[in-house]
């Protein structure tokens, strides 16, 4: 699997079309392309519905089978603010750096993603936050996703950006493969990522060097696993009541 890079493009420019008829039309001055729609980068196929097979089914949900895709890289124009984001961060980096940090640039459903590869996300954040033409002063939180099918690329953590300043949205997501699940933490350029980072790890097992405490925060210290991760047993572990030991849902009898 292969992904686009704007590694030979330099930074990228709004294109604008030249055609007669529209430019009589708007008083003379070239209207701005459309943006384009991303590609979809298929992963995978999944076969039943949370991977059932091999069970008798009955249902229907046995023989569903869905392709697994993500949005692939979206060529110029981006469309709304998205271009002067773009065009601002790429003059502010530098080409080399630019192209170097940048793996692909993603609008789809209306929301600019900036995917960042993961040895260059804390400069990539701190000019985000501090250039004047970008100033994405909050970051909102960070989540985790879990992608197995992903070879390479299973384990991705997303960081929300607000720009007070300008009013602006931007989503940075930067990846690590699940044998070696370390992503720089970025606790140093926004502070509110502390409990975030942690809730992340503690869910996903993503490692945030650099984090001060990186520990547990919602499960036990002592607790084996990570349980929003695609692998982890469904059902979790089984439940005492009153006395009453009951397996996880996954191992209880069925009665047909």
């Amino acid at each position: 699997m292969t992904f686009d890079s704007p590694a030979t493009q330099g930074p990228p420019e709004v294109a604008v079309t030249e055609d007669p008829a529209s430019t009589a039309q708007s008083g003379g001055k070239p209207e701005q392309a459309e943006p384009t729609a991303p590609v979809q980068e298929v992963i995978g196929v999944r076969h039943g519905m949370f991977g059932v097979s091999g069970t008798g089914d009955t249902s229907g949900y046995g023989r569903l089978i869905r392709t697994l895709s993500l949005p692939g890289s979206t060529p110029p124009p981006y469309g709304g603010y998205f271009d002067e984001v773009v065009t601002a961060l790429a003059r502010a980096l530098s080409d080399t750096v630019f192209a170097a940090a940048i793996e692909k640039i993603v609008v789809d459903r209306d929301e600019l993603t900036l995917h960042v590869r993961r040895e260059h996300l804390p400069v990539v954040a701190r000019t985000l936050r501090d250039d004047q033409d970008l100033r994405f002063e909050l970051c909102l939180g960070v989540s985790g996703a879990h992608y197995p099918a992903d070879t390479g690329r299973e384990l991705h953590a997303l960081y929300h950006l607000l720009s007070i300043t300008h009013n602006r949205r931007v989503r940075v997501e930067v990846s690590a493969p699940d044998a070696d699940p370390h992503i720089p933490s970025l606790y140093s350029v926004y502070p509110t990522t502390d409990w975030h980072e942690r809730e992340t790890y503690d869910f996903f097992g993503i490692l945030f060097d650099g984090h001060p405490s990186l520990t547990r925060i919602m499960m036990p210290d002592d607790w084996r696993g990570h349980p929003q991760r695609k692998d982890y047993p469904l059902g979790g572990i089984p439940v005492e009541y009153k006395g009453a030991r009951i397996p996880p849902p996954d191992q209880r009898r069925t009665y047909h």
